[in-house]
Formats: structure tokens, sequence, C-alpha cells
């Protein structure tokens, strides 16, 4: 028993070992024969089983190259378990009869090199029949190439690079369909996806020959790291048609069909840091070339009424990757939160628009405050050199109100004045705990027999037509789909417009209720559902009900004045008036509405 243990034990690690041997790094070169004639072509594939950089092939003495080389990478999953092969590829033509041997070819994987085990190739005298027409994979490996274009191997931190896949096809092939395998991650990058919103076949060169190529993918990359990146490679599964040398009975030539994964190749870039010299000192990581401003929506006001001060740059560059210059106003303004703006479309180019921050400035003291100029920096990867501009200084103008010395004197004549009122306790505040009771026996009744026991026993029997008759009604109700919807849409406009009321003084608040209250209204009127609900449709079918024309073109302005009110500063009267305004529109509508 002891011995059979043993040898268990000794198969099993034996069998692991290998196992684990086999999991292991390979490196190995192949060829389609190792014997041929001198008219004969050969074709090498050097294939990997785990992803290696660095590959160096062989010199190929004694051969002339005539294609290569060609890369693919393959990559799956069977039951769980993932399979990677990656391969370079050959066809070469011998210059001479003889004994060839095909040295050892070098790659670099996880740190290490790795080498082939050379091959020697006999080489004899011309055979009468000389290379046979090649195979449909190898056919299709020549004329499919999927290529990655970077347009700048060397940027600036934080500039534009763009990147864009191109499928190129040789004529003499058909590709009938495409699958990604897998998509770059864009590590260390701040990416943007520019939408193809149609493969367009168009004609170029490639490596000197005539190809047809459809651009798959294209994305505006800003590297958020210094140092060489990686851009991982877009892998494609590819149904490829391939003639055939055979016709149809119509003369035509017939196609065979077969699969192949090609990949773009792993791209490097090295991105440079932004230079230290020079670097202002309100930099904020802006790169591109920009246009800044300071814009304010007037100078002269009274106090207690409100302006806007927009901080805006505009141009291309990273618009969304930098912060703002902030906005340094005297104490005696009253300066609200900045709201952030940006209007920015990607391009190949990169990011292009303008991203602003408005301040609500309010003031309350009669008087002249400047608002000193802002400086904003960036630097220009175009002329590499940093860049600042500053806005003009503007003088803000409070020509009616109480100035600040009269409110310091009223401050101070309040301030000693302040009594403290005695508090005096009422005579009844406190009631006093009773110390006489008055106790009564309590009888003891039997519950058999009992009005209330005749009443819980035949009490279930009559529930059970009130039952029915409840059901019922329930049923019509549930299939009344259309008196539901207006019923709940009746009771969501009474909930939003009592939201609405008690959000008075909450500008965003208030607005966004009185807007979902004259939404749902519509929707118990007019027996719409949400998406219907345009401007335009929403005059027409009121119209359609008899409503006058004055009472729909308020209805209009109302919800357009919720749309705009959200963006532009409101007083607790101006919200008081548009909800007076809506319960009177509302009202009106309800008179004039036709069924």
């Amino acid at each position: 028993m002891n011995v059979k243990l043993f040898i268990l034990t000794f198969f099993m690690c034996f069998s692991g070992a290998v196992q684990a041997q086999e999991e292991g790094v390979k490196f190995e070169a192949k060829v389609s024969k190792d014997n041929l004639g001198v008219n004969e072509r050969l074709r090498i594939e050097f294939t990997m089983n785990k992803d290696g950089d660095n590959f160096v092939p062989p010199d190929f003495n004694g051969f002339r190259v005539l294609m290569g080389p060609n890369q693919s990478v393959s990559n799956s999953w069977i039951n769980g378990k993932r399979s990677f092969s990656k391969s370079y590829s050959y066809i070469l033509s011998p210059l001479a009869k003889g004994n060839f041997t095909i040295k050892q070819a070098k790659v670099e994987i996880a740190g290490d090199t790795y080498k082939t085990t050379p091959i020697n190739i006999d080489v004899t005298e011309a055979v009468n029949n000389p290379n046979a027409p090649p195979s449909v994979d190898d056919i299709a490996d020549d004329n499919l190439h999927l290529v990655a274009e970077v347009s700048k191997a060397n940027p600036y931190l934080n500039e534009a690079v763009s990147v864009v896949y191109k499928l190129y096809v040789s004529p003499s092939i058909n590709v009938s369909n495409f699958i990604p395998n897998s998509n770059p991650t864009y590590n260390n990058f701040w990416s943007q996806d520019i939408k193809v919103s149609r493969f367009q076949v168009e004609n170029g060169l490639y490596k000197g020959k005539q190809y047809r190529y459809v651009v798959l993918k294209r994305v505006v990359l800003y590297p958020q790291k210094t140092g060489r990146l990686e851009i991982e490679p877009l892998s494609l599964d590819v149904t490829v048609d391939v003639p055939t040398n055979r016709r149809d009975i119509f003369g035509g030539r017939l196609y065979t069909q077969t699969h192949k994964t090609v990949t773009a190749g792993q791209r490097t870039i090295r991105v440079q840091p932004l230079p230290e010299e020079g670097k202002p000192a309100g930099f904020t990581g802006a790169v591109g070339q920009f246009n800044f401003d300071v814009i304010v929506t007037k100078t002269d006001l009274k106090a207690s009424e409100s302006l806007t001060a927009k901080i805006q740059v505009t141009g291309n560059g990273n618009l969304k990757l930098f912060d703002l210059p902030k906005l340094t106003l005297p104490s005696s303004l009253e300066v609200y939160e900045p709201e952030f703006e940006e209007k920015v479309s990607t391009s190949l180019a990169g990011m292009n628009g303008k991203v602003s921050d408005n301040y609500t400035i309010v003031p309350q003291y009669k008087g002249k405050y400047p608002i000193p100029g802002v400086a904003f920096s960036y630097f220009d990867p175009k002329e590499e050199k940093y860049k600042t501009v500053t806005s003009q200084q503007t003088l803000i103008n409070v020509y009616e109100g109480p100035s600040a010395a009269q409110a310091d004197n009223a401050v101070a004549s309040n301030g000693p004045g302040v009594t403290k009122q005695p508090i005096s306790a009422a005579a009844n505040q406190f009631r006093f705990i009773k110390l006489n009771t008055t106790l009564t026996p309590k009888d003891a009744k039997v519950f058999f027999g009992s009005t209330l026991f005749y009443v819980i026993l035949f009490g279930p029997l009559l529930l059970i037509p009130i039952a029915i008759t409840i059901g019922r009604k329930r049923a019509e109700m549930a299939s009344d789909v259309v008196g539901n919807r207006v019923r709940k849409a009746n009771r969501l406009a009474k909930k939003y417009l009592s939201e609405a009321k008690k959000n008075l003084g909450n500008k965003e608040a208030f607005y966004e209720s009185l807007e979902r209250a004259l939404h749902n209204y519509l929707k118990a009127k007019l027996k719409i559902v949400t998406s219907e609900f345009s401007k335009e449709k929403i005059s027409e079918l009121l119209l359609s009900k008899g409503v006058e024309d004055d009472v729909v073109d308020n209805f209009i302005a109302l919800l357009k004045s919720c749309e705009l009110a959200r963006y532009s500063p409101s007083t607790i009267a101006e919200m008081q008036k548009d909800y007076e305004k809506a319960a009177e529109v509302i009202s009106l509508i309800d008179k004039q509405f036709r069924s």
C-alpha cells in the first residue's frame, strides 16, 4: 500500500510539473517546409504565447524577404481559460541552392529575453511545379492591415494627441464583417471618443501600394503623466472573403471565407513635462491657445440690485482640465458661489469652445467699487512658452442706496440700547397632582352570548359583499388606464403646485416644482404622455379644445419663464408673481376647456 501511494504521488507531482512547464513562456519558429526548390517560396512564422516587445528577427542569410513582417494576435477564452498567441510571419525566396540555417530570433517577455531554435533548410534544384498557390490565410495576412495613426509622438503634458484607427484592405480581397476583440483603455490619459457615424470607404496608399481603407475609431487623448506611456492596441476579428481560381456557371469568381485576427500594435508616446523656466505663479495647468476676459453685465445700478461678472476662457486646448482664476472683490459687495458653464466640442484637433464662472454680485451700499484685473496663464505648445493675459479693471457705480457710514452708525446706535425683558410665570402655568381619587368597582361580564360575541361571529359574513363590491370597483379602476393616468396627473399637479408654494424663496426648487406641476396638469387635461410635450404640440391641442389664444400664449410664456429663470437671478416677488400667474392660467384653461 505504501509503495502504491508513493508511485501515485510521484506521477501526480510529475504531471503537475509537466503542466506547469507547458503553461510557461513559449517562443518558437515554424516553417511551411524544410526542403524546397530554388524557385519555391518559404513561409516562416515566429509565435509566442505571451505578449512580448522588441522582437528582433534573424538575418535570413541566403534568402530574400518578399513579404513581412506581418503581425497577428489571437486572444480567446475557452472554459474560463485564456489563450493568447502573437506571431510575426515572413515570406522568403531562396537565393541559391544549398543548405542554409535560419538563425535565432529574439524577443523580450516580462523583462526576460527568449530565443528560437535555429532551423536548417535544404534548397534543391528548381521543381517542375513551383510554389503552389498561397493559402487563403496567406492571402488574407498579406492584404489586410490594421493601423493606428498617432498625430504626435512627443507631446507636452496635457497637450492633445489624436489616434485614428484605419483598416486597410487590398482590392484583391473583401471584408464582410468585423468584431472588436479588445478596446484600448488609455490608462494615464484623459480620453474622448469622436463618434464615427458611418464607415466610409476611401482610397489610399499603404507602404507604397494602393489600398482601400475605413476609419474605424477616432479618439483624442490628453496625457496626464510624463514619460513613456503605452497606448494599448485595438484588436479585431475580421471575416475575409478571398477569391479562388474557381468560377460559377455565369463566369463569376467564387470566394472562400476565412477569419483573421488583426491588431494595430502597441504604440508608445513620450510625454514631455512642461518647462519650469518662466512658469507663472498662477498657472493652473491650461495648455493650448486661449483668449481670456472678464465680462460684467452692468456697471451702474442701485443697492440691492444684482449684476453678473463672468470669467471666461475661449479657444482650443484642455478646456475641461484646468481651474479658472478666482475673482477678488471688495468686502462690501455680497458675492455668491460662481456657477460653472461650459460649451465645449471635441474634434481631432482637441477641445474647442469656452468655459466660464458666473459670479452673482449684490452691492449693499452706495459708492464706487473697483473690480480688479484678473490674470490667466497658459502654456502654448506651438510656441513652447507660457503666456499671461490680464483683464482690465472695471468700476462699479452704485448710485442709490444707504452709504456704508450710515449703516455703521445704525449698528452703533442700536448696539447698547438692547434690554432684556423679565419672564413672568402665569398663575395656572403648573397643575398639581390630584390627591383625592374616586375608585369604582369593575363588573365581570360574560363574553359568550354577548353582543360583542355575535358581532365578531357574524361580522366577517357581512363584510363579504362589501369586499366583493370594493374588488369590482378596484378592477374597474385598474382597467381604466386613461382615467388612472388622469387622476395620477391631477394628484401630481396639486402636489407640485403645493411644493412650489412651499419653495418660494428657493429659486431652483421653486421653478423645478412649478414646471412639473404645469406638465402634469397638461397630462391630466390633454391625456398625452410626457414624450409628446413640445410647445407647438401643446399650443395646437389647447387651441383645438377651445382655449383662447391669449390664455395659450400665457401658458407657453410661463413654461419658458420656468426654463429661463433657473439661469438668471430672481426675487421672491417675481416667484410669487409666477406662482399666481400659474394658478390663474390653470383656472382659465379649466373654464374654457372643451372635452
